[in-house]
């Protein structure tokens, strides 16, 4: 009777601490998170909560071009994104860690525009989002983080990463 208490207690355990949700938004790691989004298993329906401390780790991965396609995506945007490359949707969680700091105008809960996408910032043009496009972008956003990583976040979170640029998110 014993050994059957036992049993029926580790599976009780293995059944609820075996499947602790590692996604949740609130508690999740960059390499988890980027693990999930490459699998298509990314289910919160919220970007997650990073910090400026999470900037570096993302960073790596701006320049893969794998496709995603499935991804939390802004309910407000009137276009839906239905894939988009993995280095773009990690800078637009960057970007995300931005708008959070300054409380950005264009943030709904914490989605930092209407998609993972850019535009052209003059006429608010549609532009394909090639591997050029990802490749400027990223650089623009590696750039300001080596410029300014010295630096508090507070003093440079204001500094738009694309201001030099011809792009804005969507």
């Amino acid at each position: 009777m014993k050994t059957l208490k036992t049993i029926i207690a580790c599976l009780f355990l293995l059944t609820f601490l075996g499947c602790e949700d590692d996604s949740d938004p609130s508690n999740i790691s960059v390499e988890r998170y980027v693990e999930l989004l490459k699998q298509g298993k990314y289910d919160a329906d919220q970007l997650p909560e990073f910090s400026s401390r999470d900037i570096p780790s993302l960073l790596a991965y701006r320049n893969e071009s794998l496709l995603i396609n499935n991804f939390p995506v802004n309910t407000l945007s009137s276009s839906l994104t239905l894939e988009c490359t993995l280095g773009m949707f990690v800078l637009w969680t960057i970007e995300s860690i931005r708008a959070r700091a300054i409380n950005s105008k264009y943030l709904f809960h914490t989605f930092p525009s209407q998609n993972p996408v850019v535009d052209y910032k003059v006429d608010f043009g549609w532009i394909e989002q090639s591997d050029a496009v990802r490749a400027s972008v990223a650089q623009s956003y590696f750039d300001w983080w080596e410029s300014n990583k010295d630096k508090d976040f507070d003093e440079f979170k204001d500094i738009d990463p694309l201001g030099e640029t011809e792009f804005r998110w969507h």
